[in-house]
């Protein structure tokens, strides 16, 4: 059976960070818009900050579906399951907000990720999620399956880019400036660090 939490500690804290995978889903406020489903990897692109608040690194990507709609409207959906060890689903539901390098508050939460080097992947923003509800499942029928370690692949593309060559790339993508569904998307020219 399911269990709802009040805040993200103990077990549950050590159990959402030591998953090297977690998912994002959002939508648009549209009925009949894309409703999005992200994998979100690297390790140390994830932190707890508060018992209520956790925040990632948006790196370079093809699109930019999640920043749209949190734009939009606020809605994420973050699930952690576990593939190793004892059956676990974590949902976070709640609102979030793409945190854009030329923000104040940039600077501040790029300190909570010490491991990452922003330049290597093309960073384009932090997402800060306030959890709303906070539940977890059994995941029985998760199978179990072995985490080999982090691809390298994503840092290797985009350790080439400075910020001028970052944006060209985004400019010449369909979908990071403007949604799927025709939403605003990712603010071009980024802002350097």
């Amino acid at each position: 059976m399911g269990k709802s939490y009040e805040r993200i500690d103990g077990r549950l804290r050590t159990f959402i960070e030591e998953q090297p995978l977690f998912f994002t889903a959002t939508a648009p406020l549209s009925g009949d818009g894309t409703v999005n489903l992200s994998p979100k990897g690297l390790r140390g692109s994830f932190a707890v900050l508060d018992e209520l608040t956790v925040a990632y690194l948006d790196f370079a990507g093809s699109n930019a579906e999640t920043v749209a709609h949190l734009r939009e409207n606020g809605r994420i959906t973050l699930m952690w399951c576990a593939f190793q060890g004892p059956p676990n689903i974590v949902r976070l539901h709640g609102r979030g907000e793409p945190v854009f390098r030329d923000d104040p508050r940039f600077t501040e939460l790029l300190a909570h990720f010490p491991d990452i080097d922003p330049g290597e992947h093309g960073l384009r923003a932090i997402i800060v999620v306030t959890a709303e509800l906070v539940r977890d499942s059994c995941g029985f029928a998760v199978p179990h399956m072995s985490y080999d370690g982090e691809r390298d692949l994503h840092a290797k593309r985009f350790a080439r880019e400075d910020d001028e060559s970052l944006s060209a790339y985004f400019a010449k993508k369909e979908h990071i400036a403007t949604s799927l569904d025709g939403l605003p998307g990712l603010p071009l020219p980024l802002s350097p660090f």
